[in-house]
């Protein structure tokens, strides 16, 4: 079968997964004074964030946004591969450059990123979604915490290019690894795409707005306690892998105002972490 007016398979081969109505999500979202200056829906890419990185370079300005149906090379932290089947998901990037923020203090936006998207699937799609530090989104299936997304920032022209992935429709045999999740095995209420999509970003704006105008502070801006909340590593055992093939073992006490994950040993020595993979070794303690 195929679509009226185009050539190639129809994009309502699988009927549980329509394609995104790209021309009413730019009319929602695209407006005067609003965070969003442009919104592109693709049917294929290879990674948006390679795309907006490019644009960036070229002088894009603030507020554009790159959404794929399918990206054949996405990635995410450590570069691993990114994979999912069309329309299964949300797979988007956001080109930003925040004036008057310090730039280091951008180490903030994937934690914010995170903290927009967990906040959204929360209120609209009613399921409990935590934050791994440092911003993978979770949830909980047959009692087993599981990823259902990911985020990647990179610097790129002066700008930060975000990228956001989530498993909206995977089917257990779609998943990539057996510790992924997504919304509907997770049991949501709501796995509308543009849905979620319009409520994510309007969330996001009005978040990085607040940070924007804090100068990037988090705790001013609020973001620092409202991560913290929805951190599911806080109060835990772990263990961090930490480059240099070096590892850490002990309990994750709190986030520090770099956005580091601070690990108190078994001496009671905190050692502040700001990248390495993170373990929960046991549940949250109390």
């Amino acid at each position: 079968m195929r679509g009226f007016g185009q050539s190639g398979p129809s994009p309502w081969t699988d009927l549980d997964r329509p394609p995104l109505d790209g021309a009413a999500l730019r009319r929602d979202l695209v407006r005067p004074g609003s965070l969003w200056t442009d919104l592109e829906v693709v049917a294929e890419t290879g990674s948006t964030n390679s795309d907006l990185a490019a644009r960036a370079k070229d002088g894009a300005p603030q507020g554009a946004v790159l959404v794929a149906e399918s990206q054949s090379a996405g990635r995410g932290r450590l570069d691993r591969r990114w994979s999912a089947p069309p329309r299964s998901g949300l797979f988007l990037s956001v080109l930003l450059r925040p004036e008057g923020v310090p730039i280091e203090r951008y180490g903030w936006l994937p934690i914010l990123v995170g903290t927009a998207a967990a906040a959204t699937l929360a209120r609209v799609a009613k399921l409990e979604v935590g934050l791994k530090w440092p911003n993978d989104l979770q949830v909980t299936v047959d009692g087993a915490e599981r990823k259902l997304g990911g985020i990647l920032t990179e610097l790129s022209g002066g700008a930060v290019v975000a990228g956001l992935g989530v498993n909206v429709t995977l089917r257990e045999p779609e998943l990539p690894v057996e510790t992924a999740a997504s919304l509907a095995l997770a049991g949501a209420e709501v796995t509308d795409r543009d849905t979620l999509l319009r409520a994510l970003l309007r969330e996001f704006a009005e978040l990085y707005g607040e940070w924007v105008a804090a100068a990037g502070d988090p705790h001013a801006s609020g973001l620092l306690p409202a991560y913290t909340a929805r951190c599911t590593t806080l109060g835990r055992q772990v263990r961090v892998q930490l480059p240099g093939d070096r590892e850490l073992l002990g309990e994750a006490v709190a986030v520090d105002g770099d956005g580091r994950l601070v690990v108190r040993g078994a001496d009671g020595t905190r050692h502040p972490v700001a990248a390495g993979d993170v373990v929960h070794v046991r549940p949250r303690s109390g």
